[in-house]
């Protein structure tokens, strides 16, 4: 998945765009336990395999990869 698929899939969830600069998009959104925060590299190349299982875990959005598939499907 690239980077700007990514992002907008965030955004469809809810998530915001906090800032933009040469590292990526910078999104947040709350939860119940507070905000969370990520950081997603803004580019058609593909993400890394390693980093998106970053993203994707509970530290960051807590999606998981079968939460991005729903969600990607619900984009579509």
């Amino acid at each position: 998945m690239t980077g700007k698929r990514l992002i907008k899939l965030l955004i469809s969830d809810g998530w915001s765009i906090v800032r933009r600069n040469s590292h990526g998009v910078w999104l947040r959104k709350d939860f119940a336990d507070g905000p969370r925060f990520t950081t997603v590299k803004d580019t058609r190349e593909r993400i890394p395999q390693r980093t998106m299982g970053q993203i994707l875990g509970p530290k960051q959005t807590g999606l998981g990869t079968q939460g991005l598939r729903d969600l990607d499907q619900r984009v579509r």
